[in-house]
């Protein structure tokens, strides 16, 4: 069975979630410092991040805009032939993980494909993230168990999963 219902339902679900909380960020932190929900364990703090994951390679936004774009170009090709419902939401996470942050390299300050990624959420010792980033790396997660669980994204007709 297809499984890029799930696919394209996890990704659009992790887009619009995390397109509001960027919007909620940017228009209740702005004029904040860090807002402690939980002591000092997790707090909201305001970034605009120019450069990938934890502010790594900061002067390559264009590069990294483009790279996503390749990446999501890849996914949307092969989502037809995945047949594990596990891969479908690895690949929703990513999707909608990858979209998430190239919304914000296309559309935000400082211009078009060189735009900030939004980072809003603090745990100690780590990089302020975001929504996007989150789902992103779950999915890495649940594609490292899947993957030593030997569950293959595609299963060929006539062959067993």
């Amino acid at each position: 069975m297809r499984r890029w219902r799930t696919l394209f339902s996890v990704a659009w679900a992790i887009w619009v979630i995390d397109l509001a909380t960027k919007i909620w960020a940017v228009n209740n932190l702005s004029f904040r410092s860090n807002i402690n929900v939980i002591g000092d364990f997790f707090q909201l703090t305001l970034v605009r991040n120019p450069g990938a994951a934890f502010s790594f390679a900061s002067g390559a936004t264009v590069f990294l805009t483009v790279f996503s774009l390749i990446v999501m170009t890849v996914i949307l090709y092969y989502s037809p032939q995945i047949t594990s419902r596990g891969w479908a939401v690895v690949l929703g996470l990513v999707l909608g993980g990858i979209l998430g942050n190239v919304v914000d390299r296309i559309f935000r300050e400082p211009g078009v494909l060189r735009g900030h990624v939004i980072d809003w959420m603090q745990l100690p010792n780590w990089p302020v993230f975001n929504i996007a980033d989150s789902a992103i790396v779950v999915a890495a997660v649940l594609a490292m168990i899947l993957t030593a669980r030997n569950i293959p994204p595609i299963t060929k007709v006539g062959s067993q999963p």
